[in-house]
C-alpha cells in the first residue's frame, strides 16, 4: 500500500492520472499510516518476536508500548476526512492502475480500513491468550493489557463522536480528555424560573447527547446527517456547557432510579438527567465523582 499507492502519487509518470482533488493531500487520504507502519515494523514486531519462546510476556509488550498505541486515535479521527476524499476520486484511473499493478482484488479503501479493524483485534487476541493462560506467569500483565486495549477502544470511540460536535465557539481540547459520552433525556429548571423542580416531570424532556470532559460537561443535540449506508453520519450541535468546578450532583431523584440531578452554581440551574439503565447512570456518577 505504501509503495503501490502513496509513493505512486509522487511518480511523475503517474501524475497525469492523479485527480486534481488528490494533489498535495496524501496526508488526508492516508492519515498517519506511515507512523503506524514504522511503529509496527521497527518496534512492536520485534517485541513480539522476542516472545516466541515465552508467550507469557506478550502482555508486557502491550503494556510497555501502551502510549504508542494512542497513534491509532489520531488515525481514526482523520478517517471521516479520508473517506470523504476517497469518495470523490475512488473511480479515478490512477487508483485503477495502481490496483492493477499490485494485482489486488480489493481496492485501496479496504486497506485504509485495516488499522481501524486491527484495533478491535488486539483485545480479541488478548482475550484468547487469557483463555489458555489461567494459571501461569504473565496472567496479570495480560489482564492489564486487555484493560488498556479496551480503554483505548473506548477513547477512540469517544473521540470519534467529539469530532462531530459543531457550533462550539472555542477549542474543545482545552476542556481536557473526553471521559464519557452518551444520549440522555434531560429536564431543565432554574431557581428563579417559573417551573418548580417537582413539576419538571410533567414536561417533555429534551433529548441531549452529553460529553463529559475533565473540565466541563457539554450538552449537544444529536442530528442525523443525510446519506446512504455508511455515508450516513451523526453530528452534534453544541447547546451549552457546565464547568465541572461549579457542578454538584444528587444521586437519586424521586420517581425513577435511572435519574440523577446535576446542579450548577449553588442550584441556580438544575438538570434532571435520565439514563437508559441504572448501570449506565452509576457509571456516569462514578466518573463525575472522580472529577468533583
Amino acid at each position: 500500500i505504501w509503495q503501490g499507492y502513496r509513493a505512486e502519487m509522487d511518480n511523475p509518470a503517474m501524475f497525469i492520472l492523479l485527480p486534481p482533488v488528490l494533489r498535495n493531500r496524501k496526508d488526508v487520504l492516508f492519515g498517519n499510516m506511515p507512523e503506524i507502519y514504522d511503529f509496527h515494523n521497527k518496534i512492536f514486531l520485534h517485541s513480539l518476536e522476542n516472545c516466541l519462546g515465552a508467550p507469557e510476556r506478550v502482555g508486557c509488550c502491550f503494556l510497555d508500548r501502551r502510549e504508542d498505541f494512542q497513534m491509532y486515535e489520531k488515525y481514526c479521527q482523520n478517517k471521516p476526512r479520508s473517506e470523504s476524499l476517497w469518495r470523490q476520486c475512488s473511480e479515478s484511473s490512477f487508483f485503477q492502475e495502481c490496483q492493477r499493478k499490485l494485482e489486488h482484488k480489493l481496492g485501496l479503501d479496504s486497506y485504509l480500513l485495516k488499522p481501524v479493524q486491527r484495533l478491535t483485534k488486539y483485545q480479541l487476541l488478548l482475550k484468547e491468550l487469557l483463555k489458555y493462560s489461567t494459571s501461569c506467569d504473565g496472567v496479570q500483565e495480560l489482564q492489564e493489557a486487555l484493560v488498556a486495549m479496551l480503554d483505548l477502544l473506548k477513547s477512540v470511540n469517544d473521540s470519534m463522536h467529539q469530532i462531530s460536535i459543531t457550533g462550539y465557539d472555542g477549542d474543545l481540547s482545552e476542556l481536557g480528555k473526553v471521559l464519557m459520552q452518551g444520549s440522555f433525556s434531560v429536564w431543565t429548571g432554574h431557581r428563579k424560573g417559573p417551573t418548580k423542580m417537582k413539576d419538571l416531570a410533567r414536561f417533555k424532556p429534551m433529548q441531549r447527547h452529553l460529553f463529559l470532559y475533565e473540565k466541563a460537561l457539554v450538552f449537544c443535540k444529536k442530528r442525523e446527517e443525510h446519506g446512504d449506508g455508511y455515508d450516513k453520519t451523526s453530528s452534534y450541535s453544541f447547546k451549552h456547557f457546565l464547568k465541572m468546578n461549579a457542578v454538584g450532583i444528587t444521586e437519586n431523584v424521586k420517581g425513577d432510579h435511572r435519574k440523577f440531578e446535576i446542579w450548577y452554581s449553588g442550584r441556580e440551574e438544575v438538570y434532571v438527567v435520565q439514563a437508559q439503565t441504572v448501570d449506565l447512570k452509576m457509571a456516569w456518577l462514578n466518573e463525575i465523582r472522580k472529577i468533583l
